[in-house]
């Protein structure tokens, strides 16, 4: 599985790490950046439940 952060629809809410810090953290310019990948198979269902609660549906994981 491989996470993207769009970074033109991202509002810098923060929510992504929230949800899983192993893939996802927030960038010095306020945005959120998926750091790993592939992202590991323990903690799919965390990076997907990031996707699915980001406001604003800039994260896409396939």
């Amino acid at each position: 599985m491989i996470a993207e952060v769009d970074k033109d629809t991202c509002i810098g809410c923060g929510a992504c790490p929230e949800f899983c810090p192993e893939v996802f953290k927030m960038e010095d310019d306020g945005l959120a950046v998926a750091y790993t990948n592939p992202v590991p198979s323990d903690v799919e269902s965390s990076a997907k439940d990031a996707a699915d609660g980001c406001p604003v549906d800039a994260i896409h994981v396939e």
